[in-house]
């Protein structure tokens, strides 16, 4: 399966996850997420993969910090709020199939490109 990396613009974390898997030579699929919002069942999956709907929530975003989201820790609440505002979700998010790497973790990016070699 190949990897996809969700993210809404190229900073330099997202940069990083790219430039990660191109050098090993693995296929990747870029997901923009300002045409394709993730739907609950990714979210609840991204959710698994960080410990909860909280860990999503980027805390280096201003706008997300100062909207109630960022406070809550109903995980509906958080999860229906990235449905609408996927801007707010901490990116990259690195996925192949079931497995899912959230943020600038390059030990992370390395399990899922040792598991794309045959």
């Amino acid at each position: 399966m190949s990897l996809q990396i969700y993210a809404l613009k190229k900073n330099f974390a997202v940069q990083k996850a790219e430039r990660f898997f191109k050098e090993r030579r693995l296929p990747l699929q870029w997901v923009d997420m300002k045409k394709h919002r993730p739907g609950l069942r990714e979210l609840q999956l991204f959710a698994r993969a960080a410990g909860g709907a909280a860990q999503l929530v980027d805390r280096d975003n201003i706008n997300a910090l100062s909207h109630p989201v960022a406070h809550t820790t109903d995980e509906t609440v958080i999860l229906e709020y990235l449905m609408e505002k996927p801007e707010f979700l901490r990116t990259p998010v690195v996925r192949d199939g079931q497995k899912v790497v959230i943020g600038e973790d390059a030990a992370g990016w390395q399990r899922l490109a040792d598991a794309q070699k045959p």
